[in-house]
């Protein structure tokens, strides 16, 4: 992407305005690229990457799928900050970059009618709310299959909310811990929300996530103590649109582009 790219140029002007957005309360999707146009100035992307987002520097933020040591992702924020937005332009970005026979994904999630457009993609294994018992079944169908999973296929598990899937049952929660610990290396990822005011709740399953993606959070305490930084900023970060990580002592922030259909913050 260059200098004079419109998508580099909206990044710079909202990064300004992130102040006034936030005391506002708004969202800034309206203003940012559509994720089609932002892949297809990216492409192509290897076939191992998952798309996550685009840095200040134009570049596309990468997850390598065949690369297990990085581990599941944890996405952890206030509420309203984007947290499922980020889960559906990550499924919408598989369906756009990798063919159907090679990855899917499935969701589970205490809102399953914010999933209403994904469900019938062919790309989707389903919607599953997690106060339902098809959500257990497909959490143990997945360890099951990463048993005795010898293809090449990926299975990236969107699961919005940590804290519902700590009050499952046992059994759930046990097949649940094993596919955070041992699902990367088998193809399952999951890519984990977290209300940042659940954070001291599950303190536990904190050590499951050594990727941590993160979103606005105003209060410090709670940004500090997840990130172990008191230099994150994530109070500055623009509601439903730029999140960070960690890359070793350095902070990457990075956009999301506005999904066709809109998204839910």
């Amino acid at each position: 992407m260059t200098e004079n790219n419109p998508f580099l140029l909206a990044m710079q002007a909202l990064t300004e305005l992130a102040p006034e957005i936030n005391a506002a309360r708004t969202t800034i999707l309206p203003s940012m690229p559509a994720l089609s146009e932002v892949l297809a100035e990216a492409a192509p992307l290897p076939r191992e990457a998952l798309f996550l987002g685009i840095a200040d520097d134009g570049l596309p933020v990468l997850m390598n799928l065949t690369d297990s040591v990085p581990g599941p992702l944890l996405l952890a924020a206030d509420e309203g900050a984007g947290k499922t937005t980020f889960l559906q332009m990550v499924a919408e970005g598989i369906t756009r970059t990798h063919d159907r026979s090679e990855i899917q994904f499935g969701v589970v999630t205490p809102n399953p009618e914010e999933w209403n457009l994904f469900e019938k993609n062919g790309y989707c294994a389903g919607i599953f709310p997690v106060y339902q018992r098809n959500a257990t079944d497909y959490i143990f169908s997945l360890g099951e299959w990463a048993h005795t999973n010898r293809s090449r296929q990926f299975v990236v598990l969107l699961v919005d909310d940590l804290s519902r899937v700590t009050e499952m049952d046992a059994d759930t929660k046990d097949t649940f811990r094993w596919l955070l610990l041992r699902g990367p290396a088998r193809h399952i990822w999951p890519i984990v929300t977290l209300k940042s005011s659940r954070i001291m709740d599950i303190q536990p399953w904190l050590d499951y996530f050594r990727t941590r993606i993160f979103g606005m959070i105003k209060d410090q305490s709670l940004a500090e103590y997840i990130t172990v930084s008191q230099d994150s900023s994530l109070d500055n970060l623009v509601r439903g649109s730029r999140f960070a990580m960690r890359e070793g002592v350095d902070w990457l922030r990075f956009w999301i582009p506005q999904l066709e259909h809109g998204g839910t913050v």
